[in-house]
């Protein structure tokens, strides 16, 4: 019997017994990075068929902050940039060439001062994203060949980047997010690849917040608010967070 204890003002479930995937984030990761930090959201029960005027309003909005706020700076030397810069170089990802997807985001925005409307829960992401300048990644739990984890890269692992047909390989060693051998992302929170790639159909979500301890209070900040907005759109929540300290959470 699966036991679950309902917060009544946020609709999330935490689940005590029953859980049957994990989310694991390399004991070997921590070493190289001591000081990150994820939030994690898991969605149930998504409506993502509808266009929502409310959410495609507030990307609208934080687009036309975002531009207008770092018209005349560096994104690249935006302090909540250079945190996810710098720790991509301990991990051996230089920065300049792979750009974590935070700050590709906000670098085009800037330049063209316009970001799509893709559908709901992606345009959600997106500008949430740029609300709390933090990256985060949103995953079909259904399409998962297993435990998701964030793990060094093994000869094993495939990738299909966006747009093909092809499976590819990433370099042994390199950072992933990835279910079974399926690599959902690669280079940490660089590029999501073509089995990633969120639709209308998506009924639940795994979705990360990749953080650290300087902008903790940020990364709770932003899960707060997007579980709130999940929440009210009819979905079902349930969270967690993983660090050094911690980097199993179950679901």
């Amino acid at each position: 019997q699966l036991m679950k204890k309902r917060c009544k003002m946020c609709n999330i479930k935490t689940r005590k017994e029953g859980t049957y995937m994990k989310f694991i984030v390399d004991k070997s990761f921590f070493e190289k990075v001591d000081n990150a930090c994820f939030g994690v959201i898991i969605a149930r029960n998504i409506d993502n068929t509808k266009p929502n005027s409310a959410i495609q309003e507030m990307l609208k909005n934080e687009v036309n902050e975002v531009a207008e706020k770092y018209k005349d700076v560096k994104v690249k030397e935006l302090p909540e940039i250079v945190l996810y810069r710098e720790a991509f170089k301990k991990v051996d990802i230089n920065p300049n060439k792979f750009m974590c997807s935070i700050e590709a985001l906000v670098s085009r925005t800037v330049k063209s001062q316009f970001v799509p409307n893709i559908n709901t829960l992606v345009d959600l992401g997106n500008a949430l994203s740029l609300k709390y300048n933090v990256p985060l990644g949103v995953h079909d739990i259904d399409k998962f060949a297993g435990d998701i984890e964030l793990r060094f890269a093994n000869e094993n692992d495939t990738f299909i980047p966006f747009g093909s047909q092809e499976y590819d390989n990433p370099p042994a060693g390199e950072l992933v997010y990835v279910s079974g051998n399926e690599v959902k992302t690669r280079k940490w929170a660089w590029r999501q690849g073509e089995k990633s790639k969120i639709d209308e159909n998506i009924k639940n979500a795994f979705i990360p917040l990749d953080g650290f301890i300087e902008n903790k209070e940020k990364i709770l900040e932003l899960q707060k608010e997007f579980v709130k907005i999940l929440t009210e759109m009819g979905a079902t929540c349930e969270v967690g967070f993983v660090d050094k300290d911690n980097n199993v959470f179950e679901f």
